[in-house]
Order: C-alpha cells, then sequence, then structure tokens
C-alpha cells in the first residue's frame, strides 16, 4: 500500500501520488469511503491510474462519479475504458455530451494532421449532466459547479471551500489552455472567466496540467491583459514547440514537493 499525500485535505492528486507524471492532472476527491475522480487522461493511462487508486486504499466501489471538465482527449480518452472498469456513472457539461457521445476527433483534438496527430477517441454517454451553479455532493462535501468557458464551450472548474479544480484556464506560469477556433475556443469567454477566477475569493488553483498553486492576482491580471491582445493577434494556439513549465513539474513530481 502506498501513503496518501493528500495536497489539501479531501484532495489527492495522482501524478503527485506517484511520484511523476502520468498525464494530466487527475484529482481524486474523497471523503470517507466515498471518492470520485476529476479527469483520467489518456486511455493507455488508465490501468495504472486505477492501480495507484487500489494501492492508496480505496475501494473502486466507492467511485461515485468520474468528471470529465471538458472534451478535450488528453483528459477524457480514457474515460470510457475506466466506467467499464469503475461502473460508475460519467459527468460533464451539456456542451460536451455530443462530441464525447460521436467520438467526435476534431473537437477533441484527437486529430490534428497538421502535427501528426492521430488518437483513437472512445465515445462514451455523459450520465449527467452539470451547469454554473449546480452542486455536486461527495458524503459531507459540497462542490459547487462553475462553467468556465473560453478554451472550450464545455470547460468546467470546481470550487471545494478555497480550492477552485480549474481546468485549463490558467496554469501557474500564466499559461492558458490552447485557444483554437478549430477547438470551438472563444477569447471573450475566456476572459470573462479568467476574470470570474480573479475576482473570486479563492486561494489555490488546481489546474488539469503542472502543479497546483496559490492564486496570484498578478498573474492573472498579467494573464487576462495578454489575452485582450489576442483578439488582434495570431500567434497563439497549437504552434508551441515545447513547455518549461512540464519540466519543472518532473521535478516536483519526483521531489514530492509540496504546494508552497
Amino acid at each position: 500500500m502506498l501513503e496518501r499525500k493528500p495536497l489539501f485535505p479531501h484532495v489527492i492528486e495522482l501524478n503527485h501520488a506517484a511520484g511523476r507524471r502520468i498525464g494530466c492532472s487527475v484529482y481524486l476527491v474523497f471523503d470517507g469511503p466515498d471518492w470520485l475522480l476529476i479527469d483520467i487522461g489518456y486511455d493507455e493511462s488508465v490501468d495504472e491510474i486505477i492501480e495507484l487508486i487500489r494501492q492508496l486504499d480505496f475501494r473502486l466501489q466507492g467511485c461515485q462519479t468520474l468528471i470529465a471538465t471538458h472534451a478535450d482527449a488528453d483528459h477524457i480518452q480514457g474515460m470510457a475504458r475506466a466506467k467499464s472498469i469503475l461502473k460508475a456513472p460519467i459527468t460533464g457539461h451539456p456542451a460536451a455530451a455530443e462530441p464525447l457521445a460521436k467520438g467526435d476527433r476534431i473537437l477533441t483534438f484527437a486529430e490534428i494532421a497538421a502535427q501528426g496527430i492521430h488518437l483513437e477517441m472512445p465515445p462514451f454517454k455523459l450520465d449527467s449532466l452539470v451547469n454554473d451553479g449546480d452542486v455536486i455532493e461527495l458524503g459531507s462535501l459540497k462542490i459547487e459547479v462553475w462553467h468556465t468557458p473560453g478554451h472550450t464551450d464545455s470547460q468546467l472548474s470546481f470550487r471545494l471551500g478555497n480550492l477552485l479544480f480549474s481546468g485549463d484556464n490558467i496554469y501557474r506560469d500564466g499559461c492558458v489552455g490552447a485557444i483554437d477556433a478549430h477547438h470551438g475556443s472563444d477569447i471573450g469567454d475566456f476572459l470573462s472567466s479568467l476574470r470570474r477566477i480573479r475576482e473570486s475569493d479563492v486561494e489555490w488553483l488546481l489546474p488539469s496540467h503542472g502543479p497546483v498553486f496559490r492564486k496570484d492576482d498578478a498573474v492573472l491580471d498579467s494573464t487576462i491583459a495578454r489575452l485582450e491582445g489576442y483578439r488582434n493577434m495570431a500567434d497563439f494556439g497549437t504552434c508551441a514547440t515545447g513547455w518549461p513549465l512540464m519540466e519543472e513539474w518532473d521535478r516536483e513530481l519526483a521531489q514530492q514537493k509540496m504546494p508552497c
């Protein structure tokens, strides 16, 4: 068995638990025997993630739901497989329902021909649809649903006390999720979502990629100003060739570094 190392009460991040990067951030939120997962990542990682959950001494039958933060393959390609193992319902935003049910490879970023990306996208049905203001109950916990579109039209964030599972809205280095017209991105919506996060009283942001970090209004202000400029600029989206933050995260996972 592995020692549980929650980043915060009731919250374990599975890359951190493994001590290395498996894929996107996968958050296990628990209260007593009940737990849920926020995202799952690629299909090839599902078995490893579920075995890690076993090693953390969670009963698989305790999974109350699998949450899809949005309909991107790097977050949800493994959902169909995870559901078949865990027998748990999948929760997501109504805007994600159709592309996920169809296994739409374009909208899910499973197919990016210009970059040589050709992934399978196993279709699956969302069993529970949630929208802004809804509350997901887990044991004694109440998790507030935020609809934070921009990166995609289905992007969800989730508030738990002073924590915000913030999806692909903002990362520690001020980067944001890819902005791409073929992906259904909208810069105006993105700015509204970032301003909502900026104006909130949450203290910690738990993103879908990279390390957890304390909410920094100066970083958010800088990012908002940059995206304002993007309204009339073309230098964004899927053209990036590397991301130094991922190398930093690899080192921190190996060191089991806690948020600071």
